[in-house]
């Protein structure tokens, strides 16, 4: 089981600031999952703690920062589903979702027979088996969407990063996929960071909310405890109703501002 931890992580582009100053520490086996409008800077913090952008302070897992760590080493502690992935149009899906084991694989070695049944395992659990031997280039943008998460989850690093994992797929795929790595979390302690923009899916899937505007954490929390209609009418700009339903669960409703004609 594996922390994550963020010491005043800043990510600037050029002359933008993305992300200011977030400190957070996400405890093994927790979910994380980062809200907030367009443009808070919820995939730059992601980005930076795979490696994908320079940035300020620090990132550590268990104590030890990401920098004093190999490549191949950060590989295997950091699995990142990212927003707009690029995938290779020729390639099967068995194989994409096989590249998720590399960091288990030596320099001159094969696959390992484990390694292949992992993939059938994952392939499987997300239905989807039966894509095995198409291209990727043939699928559809959901099934796309799926099959990063099945990569991501073969991988079996303690850590996740999971950035609009849901975005491209309809309700019965976007439970199934979050119920997967729910369970598989559960099961095995992985650390997972996730940013969407369902906040009753958020809130319903994670332990803690971060709520980012403009770089800055303004909110952090428990669902009940971030997702308040004045704060998401604050920060958001929506007019929302809020329930909260008899097991915990926060439901975000939005309103028209406007009345019917």
């Amino acid at each position: 089981m594996t922390s994550l931890t963020f010491e005043n992580i800043s990510v600037r582009y050029a002359e933008a600031t993305a992300v200011s100053s977030f400190s957070d520490t996400v405890r093994p086996g927790e979910w994380l999952c980062l809200i907030g409008p367009n443009g808070a800077g919820k995939s730059s913090l992601l980005r930076a703690a795979a490696g994908l952008v320079p940035h300020e302070g620090r990132i550590l897992v268990d104590g030890t920062p990401l920098e004093l760590r190999s490549a191949r080493r950060r590989a295997a502690l950091i699995a990142h589903v990212p927003q707009s992935p690029s995938l290779p149009d020729d390639m099967t899906t068995f194989d994409y979702v096989l590249l998720g084991r590399n960091p288990f694989v030596g320099y001159f070695g094969r696959e390992s027979k484990h390694d292949r049944s992992m993939v059938h395992q994952v392939l499987d659990r997300l239905c989807l088996e039966e894509f095995a031997q198409r291209r990727l280039g043939s699928l559809s943008g959901g099934e796309r969407q799926r099959i990063v998460i099945a990569r991501a989850l073969a991988q079996e690093a303690p850590i996740m990063l999971l950035d609009e994992p849901t975005s491209a797929l309809d309700i019965g795929h976007q439970q199934q996929a979050l119920e997967l790595v729910d369970t598989l979390r559960r099961e095995h302690g992985f650390t997972v960071v996730s940013a969407m923009h369902d906040l009753t899916l958020a809130g319903l899937y994670s332990d803690r909310l971060a709520l980012l505007h403009h770089g800055h954490c303004v909110a952090s929390g428990a669902a009940d405890e971030v997702l308040r209609a004045e704060t998401l009418s604050e920060f958001y700009g929506v007019s929302v109703t809020v329930h909260h339903e008899p097991d915990g669960t926060v439901v975000v409703i939005p309103r028209r501002t406007a009345p019917l004609a």
